[in-house]
């Protein structure tokens, strides 16, 4: 018999409860509850007004319930008394359609019908600032090429060690960390799971990340392109598709070690891709590092053409290993569950429909990407990202079309704020027209 969420609490010294969802916008949302009413709570629900987040909703609508799942609990490895957990969204007797989570659990549904299993890891890349935000935290990390810099990595160690430990300790498997490739910059990496639990880990490692940099007196930022000089966040997602325990993308025989459904779904991300980018890189400021020049490293180590390749890290997506892929185009703002719906609605779309990636490129994108004829270019903007997003029958089909709808609605109400507001650019190169 599965224990009351008071008896978890008493066996595991919790105090207190963060009962916590993601609205549409990636945002964090929770409320605290003492351990003497989580039993009450857990079964009624979490009360939370929708429109109070970024959700279409309006004030004249009912409470959000959000219903925990006990197997979702994390116990904060800095502060154990307080445990995380995360769940469905309930509003009026109905489930929440719009809620991301469950738009991710809809579309492996599909998954589960056929007998797949979606999984996917992670790598996600932060910043680690001052607190105001206005440069990077470390004075000394100066280097052109800081990327795997010892001395700036150790010189993080205590903040990194932390996180590190952290995940060890949730039994995540981390196996490496890494000063990344700008200065103040840094990854780590933990093992691939699930799609949904990976999709739950790693909305906790973005709170987890900037609790322990707090913490520690700094800041910590996965915004796509917080220096306009430095390399950007990116979010690269490695996926692989099973069949209890077969991988269905693995093929000893077919080139680069990938099965015909591997391509086929390639195929499908491929065919969606100016549509996925208003998901995976869902803000204003994503579209400064896909579309950046050269930083002070000398490469951005993002993509800006939908193409496909090897061991080759210049294109939307390489297959670095016989048996899974690596999706480069998400970035850091990215919402931890729609970003693997997006890319397994339009994979599921190329399964179907045996789209077709083409023949892979093994050039360097970076210096001569012009020698890539009739590729797709990524598109230069938000705005143009949800126009085609509006257009991509795939994505609404899978999402519902009233989640898309509303999707792009409130994104495309963050792109009139972004475009009323006046930049000193615009001031320095345009009050003497």
């Amino acid at each position: 018999m599965m224990a009351s969420w008071s008896e978890t609490a008493k066996a595991k010294s919790i105090r207190y409860f963060l009962i916590s969802f993601v609205d549409l916008f990636g945002t964090m949302r929770a409320k605290i509850v003492p351990a003497s009413a989580i039993d009450d709570v857990a079964e009624a629900g979490a009360g939370f007004a929708g429109f109070a987040t970024w959700f279409d909703m309006t004030p004249a609508d009912p409470d959000v319930l959000v219903t925990p799942e006990i197997d979702t609990l994390i116990q904060l490895p800095w502060k154990p008394e307080v445990a995380w957990v995360t769940g469905d969204l309930i509003m009026g007797g109905e489930p929440v359609e719009q809620n991301p989570r469950q738009v991710l659990k809809r579309v492996l549904g599909r998954a589960d019908a056929g007998g797949f299993d979606l999984k996917t890891g992670v790598e996600c890349e932060y910043f680690l600032i001052t607190p105001d935000g206005g440069s990077i935290s470390d004075i000394a990390d100066q280097q052109a090429k800081p990327c795997y810099d010892q001395q700036a990595l150790m010189r993080r160690y205590d903040v990194v060690a932390e996180i590190c430990d952290a995940m060890v300790s949730l039994g995540w498997k981390p196996y490496q960390n890494d000063h990344e490739d700008a200065n103040g910059q840094f990854e780590m990496n933990w093992h691939y799971d699930s799609a949904l639990r990976t999709a739950d880990k790693h909305a906790f490692f973005k709170y987890m990340v900037k609790s322990i940099a707090e913490k520690h007196g700094l800041r910590a930022t996965f915004m796509p392109k917080p220096f306009s000089n430095l390399t950007g966040n990116g979010c690269h997602v490695h996926t692989s598709l099973w069949k209890g325990d077969r991988n269905v993308f693995t093929d000893p025989k077919g080139e680069l070690g990938l099965s015909p459904e591997a391509y086929h779904f390639i195929g499908g991300v491929m065919h969606s891709a100016e549509a996925l980018c208003a998901i995976t890189n869902p803000v204003v400021n994503s579209y400064k590092r896909i579309n950046a020049p050269p930083t002070l490293s000398g490469a951005t180590w993002s993509p800006n053409t939908v193409t496909y390749t090897g061991n080759n890290r210049t294109h939307m997506i390489r297959v670095p290993d016989a048996g899974r892929f690596e999706f480069r185009l998400a970035d850091g703002a990215a919402n931890p569950y729609l970003l693997p719906a997006a890319v397994f609605a339009a994979g599921l779309d190329g399964m179907r429909n045996s789209r077709d990636p083409g023949k892979r490129l093994d050039i360097n994108m970076y210096t001569d990407g012009h020698k890539a004829k009739g590729a797709k270019k990524l598109p230069l903007n938000l705005l143009d990202a949800l126009r085609a997003l509006e257009k991509s029958a795939v994505l609404k089909e899978a999402f519902g079309e009233k989640t898309i709808d509303s999707y792009i609605k409130l994104k495309t109400d963050d792109w009139n704020s972004y475009s009323r507001h006046l930049t000193e650019w615009e001031r320095q190169t345009t009050l003497d027209c």
